[in-house]
């Protein structure tokens, strides 16, 4: 992004003229800061909306919402929310989807952005400081969901305390020798969730004198598909738990079905748990942490509308609980 050196350069104006100008300060000819404005925007530089003519005092009665993926369970239910709660308000929603790495920057992009929203969602995607300094410069009401920051507003759960709950309750059914499927963690999206869900398992393994064994971390992403492979080849090992924890619902299908390929009973060879609450895991009687995803979609969209209206109030930090769901996937060891 470039910066107030290079719009001046080529405004012909000195920098300070172009920090007043894009700050909205009033002593400045507004041919000039019509000029510096068109400047910004030809090196995608952050402007305010009000700045631009075009959109002055105007609203587009839409909200944009920044999400990685649509296919999985997880996103499609905070969309859900998101959506539910601006059509109850008569808002509309843009949705900026990118299922590969090397678009997440084209979407960030100010120029993507200003004019089009009235506000911006982004969901379960810790923004890098580069994209939070473009979409905070944008001047709209930002809201994150599933992810907490004091610098915009946020609706998330406490992901660490939720592991820590279900592996308490393998440990409270006899449970010594559990696995932990973990999703991969990749720079490219920089996930948190895995290392939370991560933290606490390991958080109460401690406090119950369990030593984790480094052989029973599972890696895969959090889908079925490649947990399902990934199950496959750890089967393959003579010394199995008697357990394991699958950092979603959807690595616990994967799982299961894995198992089940092998002649393995669930919960009778192996009890297994996730986390999320999807829709299929009543179906198949899986215990597991339930989180309202669509409740958290439905908050943000909240947070964002309320922004709207009062601008000057204080962004709002919402931590929403979790609760366990027990069903019959689980063997009682004592």
């Amino acid at each position: 992004m470039s910066g107030i050196v290079e719009i001046a350069k080529r405004s012909g104006v000195s920098p300070a003229t172009v920090s007043r100008a894009l700050r909205g300060m009033h002593h400045v000819n507004e041919r000039t800061r019509k000029k510096i404005v068109e400047a910004a925007q030809a090196l995608d530089y952050p402007i305010r909306p009000d700045l631009l003519p075009r959109n002055k005092g105007t609203r587009t009665n839409t909200i944009g919402v920044i999400a990685p993926f649509l296919s999985r369970w997880y996103f499609s239910q905070a969309l859900a929310g998101v959506e539910q709660a601006l059509r109850e308000a008569g808002m509309d929603l843009l949705l900026y989807n990118f299922a590969q790495v090397d678009a997440r920057q084209r979407v960030f992009q100010q120029k993507n952005l200003v004019g089009k929203v009235d506000g911006l969602i982004v969901i379960s995607l810790p923004p890098t400081e580069k994209e939070f300094e473009q979409i905070l410069g944008l001047g709209i009401p930002v809201a994150l969901l599933g992810v907490p920051d004091s610098r915009c507003s946020c609706v998330s759960i406490d992901d660490i305390q939720g592991a820590e709950v279900i592996t308490q309750h393998l440990v409270g059914m006899g449970h010594t020798e559990i696995a932990i499927m973990v999703g991969q963690n990749t720079y490219a999206y920089n996930f948190e969730v895995a290392n939370q869900r991560r933290q606490g398992f390991l958080n109460v393994l401690e406090r119950n004198g369990i030593k984790f064994n480094p052989a029973y971390e599972i890696s895969a992403d959090f889908d079925s598909h490649t947990s399902e492979l990934a199950m496959d080849e750890f089967l393959s090992r003579k010394k199995l738990p008697t357990a394991i924890f699958c950092e979603c619902d959807e690595m616990a299908f994967g799982v299961i079905k894995s198992l089940r390929k092998k002649g393995l009973r669930i919960p009778e060879d192996m009890s297994v748990v996730g986390y999320d609450n999807h829709d299929f895991a009543e179906i198949i009687g899986l215990t597991t942490i339930s989180q309202p995803v669509q409740f958290l979609g439905q908050l943000a969209a909240s947070q964002i509308m309320a922004k709207i209206e009062k601008p000057a109030s204080n962004t709002s930090q919402m931590r929403v609980p979790t609760s366990m769901i027990i069903r019959n996937s689980v063997k009682t060891l004592t």
